[in-house]
């Protein structure tokens, strides 16, 4: 649940910024960079307290790991080191504290984000397609975000007209789309937790009545 909540408050800081990029990256720019700045850092904080929370989970479990139908691990490993979380947090202290520095890359600064962003969620979709179907439109948009990123960063001139509106806009659409994957990803692990307990239930029944009809015998 700790992870979910992650999820969404970086949704909620992609969407904010976003919107600042979209109503007000003109008239106040050094602002906009301090108030990007400040919601990075906050997401990175918060992504890694909700990765040391996950670690002393799995270090309770003391090396119990549940798996899927198929054998692939999915609760009870150690997690991966958050590096994306990392650079969250750096980024957002410089944005914050040297803005004048990063105005003139702050385009190129958050279509980078944008390309981890969208890497991010595909590691995430594919956890929950263990867990669970995942439809085809839920990996057409981190596809279309990942190319916007790339195509901001190998050939800038091709959103030259209006750059941080549209990067504006992926930042917004990345933000829906990690609040669509939170609850998605949560949905799948609650049915799959579900479909284990009653699995176990039955084999459970299933050895009772086994012994019964060897007693009887």
């Amino acid at each position: 649940m700790k992870v979910i909540h992650s999820s969404i408050f970086r949704a909620v800081c992609a969407i904010i910024v976003g919107v600042l990029l979209i109503q007000y990256r003109e008239q106040t720019v050094t602002w906009i960079t301090i108030a990007i700045g400040v919601l990075f850092f906050l997401s990175g904080v918060i992504s890694l307290a909700s990765y040391w929370a996950a670690k002393r989970n799995a270090e309770k479990m003391q090396g119990q790991i549940l798996s899927d139908s198929n054998g692939k691990p999915i609760m009870g490993m150690m997690p991966k080191f958050p590096l994306v979380s990392v650079g969250s947090l750096i980024l957002g202290l410089l944005l914050a504290l040297m803005p004048q520095v990063f105005i003139a890359w702050l385009m190129f600064i958050l279509a980078f984000i944008l390309i981890l962003g969208a890497l991010t969620q595909f590691v995430n979709l594919a956890s929950a397609a263990k867990m669970g179907r995942v439809g085809i439109l839920f990996w057409l948009f981190p596809s279309a975000l990942l190319l916007l990123g790339l195509l901001a960063i190998i050939k800038p001139s091709a959103i030259a007209s209006a750059p941080l509106f549209i990067i504006g806009w992926g930042m917004l659409i990345y933000g829906v789309v990690e609040l669509l994957n939170a609850f998605k990803i949560s949905n799948n692990k609650r049915i799959w937790l579900k479909n284990q307990q009653q699995q176990k239930q039955d084999s459970k029944e299933i050895y009772v009545d086994v012994e019964e009809v060897k007693n009887e015998e």
